[in-house]
């Protein structure tokens, strides 16, 4: 599956709306390809007392809730189009979800895609293991 297909993907599942005063939901949409060819869609849930989740949260919860923990390709769109890289929270996520997801795909912006690992360059594990 390429970029573009899994972008679509993404982009599919954003509708944002309010759920109610303290939470927006839907204003950005994630898709995360994995190793056994299996597309999951997630979207953010973000509440007032910071206790929502993003996107790519909400993706791999579906893969892991699937029986699967090993990403291919992971690409987060915003709710105008635009491609945005996974904050740091994400990032040291999936990463531990399995150590295989180092070298998982990230597209960070139209141009530019680049394996998980190097965007978190000084895996605190490391010095754990």
């Amino acid at each position: 599956m390429t970029f573009d297909e899994l972008y679509q993907s993404a982009k599919s599942v954003i509708k944002p709306r309010r759920l109610s005063e303290e939470v927006e939901v839907g204003g950005v949409g994630a898709a995360i390809l994995t190793a056994d060819n299996n597309v999951y869609t997630g979207v953010c849930i973000d509440t007032a007392c910071s206790m929502g989740f993003c996107a790519e949260h909400a993706a791999a919860a579906a893969m892991v809730t699937n029986g699967e923990s090993a990403i291919s390709k992971v690409i987060a769109v915003g709710w105008d189009g635009r491609i945005m890289p996974p904050c740091g929270r994400c990032r040291e996520f999936m990463m531990q979800l399995d150590d295989r997801n180092a070298k998982a795909e990230v597209k960070v912006n139209e141009e530019v895609i680049v394996p998980l690992k190097e965007l978190l360059p000084y895996d605190w594990r490391a010095a754990i293991r």
